[in-house]
């Protein structure tokens, strides 16, 4: 992935960019991105008033993963959708061989699949993530300190929603 990032910005911490933000961070024009979401379904941006796109962090860095697998690594969308596709099957597996080994009844599984966002702390970027001693290889150390703040919000407004909060 450290291949892929060089000559990229990087991505600042904000929950929602434009399609012309992403176009900007990936350095691919705003019309490809519109072909890419139909060709990669994993690439669901969330849509607002008058059909505006405003993708997620995991998002920016699937678009990232979509442009290497293409212009750097050669594949053809057909390739570069079925390597995704392994991506995901691979890390998954990894996830379910951790499951028994720590984190299980966490509770936690709600945030494993988000592909995540940028540094808070160097600090926490040092802590296993979801409990799990690995993280996935895709994921670099802003991401996983962005997963442990989400972590974090989740466990608070579940506080909240408890029944014992009421």
């Amino acid at each position: 992935m450290e291949k892929m990032e060089q000559g990229l910005p990087s991505i600042p911490v904000k929950r929602y960019f434009t399609i012309g933000e992403v176009a900007e961070l990936c350095g691919v024009k705003p019309h490809v991105l519109r072909y890419w979401e139909q060709e990669f379904t994993q690439l669901r941006p969330m849509k607002r008033r008058g059909n505006r796109r405003y993708y997620q962090h995991h998002e920016v860095l699937m678009i990232r993963r979509i442009r290497d697998l293409l212009y750097d690594q050669g594949f053809t969308i057909s390739g570069a959708r079925n390597k995704l596709q392994e991506m995901v099957h691979a890390d998954r597996e990894r996830r379910r061989g951790s499951d028994g080994v720590a984190g299980a009844g966490d509770d936690e599984s709600a945030v494993q699949h988000h592909d995540l966002a940028p540094p808070t702390s160097d600090v926490a970027a040092t802590a296993p993530v979801n409990g799990f001693a690995s993280s996935p290889a895709w994921a670099g150390r802003g991401e996983i300190v962005h997963l442990q703040q989400l972590r974090r919000e989740l466990r608070e407004i579940r506080e909240l929603l408890s029944p014992a909060s009421y």
